[in-house]
């Protein structure tokens, strides 16, 4: 079909072939035969959760171990990063790390079917006009930097290790060298070899792989969004002009949103959030068949990607929401998506993952260096980790009614609640800016205005409950 993006073999590099392969040799920073198998925390999962707590751990002083199942780098979708990340970056000190493979995002733009303009948020107009912008990256390469910070600030890193076992000790347990241990972690290498690591502290940030939450039956499936995402790479997509090219782009379609990423070396990653109803109609279709057709359904995304080449393989991924129904026990705590996943239409994956990592770094060495404070310390993490779901979550449900649309796209700062819906946009959700008595009265507007088409918004409710219902496995 003319116009439309196409796959062009000699853009496949070795490495885009083989993404899901860890074929790495092992790092230098992997954790020698003879170093000791105690440390005061083990952290499992090198994503940027873990990375995070394990290098704030280890700058206190800590004795770390940092496993990481696969090699870095690794592909991760997730690209997009929001301002409310860069004080972790400075915090970290990989600030400038970040910036160099990074593209400038200053923003990002609202595309919807049914209305005649683009609608742009910039961050420099939210509430605190100290947060400007964020960056897109690669993941990839933004996740090899902060795992290899953490091995950096004095972590033990391990690499083509996964976890098979964590069993937790009734009473205290003590080592050949007198360290009091309550965990027992087992690892299990690429070639099969086993190993024991006795820890005082556990953190599960193994992402969606949800180790702790899976291995106990603490997770739980949303009932209100249940979609998946299929997505892929491309290369000479057209992009804004000027400051603006960074700026992620959410395009509304009959069946979801796609989203739009630039990335700083002149790949943009595309992708599509769909329901399971319609994921059913691929039919016989390849992935990357079913992604181009319904690229073909949105006017603006196709003009965009009309003189495209694919140039990574199309992929899927189930994208349903979750949540595990505990964020910690006495000797273990749960980061990220490790514990809960939301829609990734705010790009605030990242972002809570991180922030989880900081706040469980400040629970974990309280509960280590004062065990009297140790209940309270988890008792405010998990009220801290709860706050930025629970902040983005009412919005997320809602994004793709048509009250909701229609505001995003025709914002009005009546009670400063344009100022305060960037600033969530922004993640500048956790430093005291007052941006909630707004929020609330946003949320107030989009009530009433489904009020106000009563008839239209039990349609849409109906319709969007049978959009999420999952469908039969084997169909």
């Amino acid at each position: 079909m003319a116009g439309r993006p196409h796959t062009d073999p000699s853009n496949l590099r070795d490495d885009d072939r083989n993404t899901t392969l860890n074929t790495h040799p092992p790092r230098p920073n992997d954790v020698a035969a003879d170093a000791g198998n105690y440390c005061d925390v083990f952290v499992v999962g090198g994503g940027p959760g873990g990375s995070t707590l394990a290098s704030l751990l280890a700058r206190k002083g800590h004795a770390v171990v940092l496993a990481e199942k696969a090699h870095h780098p690794r592909f991760h979708i997730g690209e997009s990063l929001l301002p409310g990340n860069l004080d972790l970056f400075e915090t970290l000190g990989v600030a400038d790390e970040i910036a160099e493979i990074g593209i400038d995002k200053w923003g990002a733009e609202f595309v919807s079917p049914v209305h005649d303009h683009v609608q742009p948020y910039h961050f420099g107009e939210a509430w605190d006009k100290s947060m400007p912008k964020a960056y897109e990256v690669e993941r990839a390469e933004f996740d090899r930097i902060l795992f290899r910070n953490a091995a950096r600030l004095g972590a033990r890193t391990v690499e083509g290790t996964k976890v098979v076992d964590i069993d937790f000790h009734d009473s205290p347990r003590h080592d050949d060298q007198g360290n009091e241990y309550h965990v027992t972690v087992t690892t299990e290498t690429e070639d099969g070899t086993r190993r024991e690591w006795h820890s005082a502290f556990v953190a599960d940030a193994t992402g969606r792989d949800t180790f702790l939450a899976n291995r106990h039956g603490w997770k739980r499936r949303s009932r209100k969004h249940n979609s998946a995402a299929v997505f892929g790479h491309f290369r000479d997509a057209k992009r804004n002009p000027g400051k603006e090219e960074g700026n992620i782009t959410l395009f509304w379609f009959d069946h979801g949103w796609f989203w739009f990423i630039p990335l700083k070396n002149g790949v943009t990653s595309v992708g599509m959030v769909t329901w399971p109803y319609h994921m059913k109609t691929r039919g016989g279709r390849s992935l990357e068949q079913f992604l181009f057709d319904n690229i073909e359904t949105v006017p603006d995304l196709r003009q965009r990607l009309a003189e495209a080449s694919l140039v990574r393989e199309v992929q899927a991924t189930g994208n349903f929401s979750y949540a595990a129904d505990r964020t910690h026990g006495d000797r273990f705590l749960l980061v990220g998506d490790a514990f809960m996943f939301i829609d990734p239409v705010f790009s605030s994956g990242v972002m809570l993952a991180m922030q989880s990592g900081a706040f469980g770094a400040e629970a974990i060495d309280t509960a280590l260096r004062d065990p009297a404070r140790a209940k309270q310390a988890l008792k405010t993490y998990d009220r801290q980790v709860r706050h930025g779901p629970r902040a983005f979550s009412w919005f997320i449900y809602r994004i793709t009614k048509p009250v909701m649309r229609d505001l995003f796209m025709g914002p009005r700062n009546i009670f400063r609640v344009k100022e305060a819906l960037i600033s969530l946009l922004a993640a500048d959700i956790y430093r005291g800016t007052p941006i909630w008595r707004s929020i609330a009265t946003l949320k107030m507007i989009y009530y009433f205005s489904s009020l106000s088409r009563l008839r239209h918004s039990l349609r849409d409710w109906r319709a969007h409950r049978r959009k999420v219902q999952p469908v039969n496995p084997d169909s």
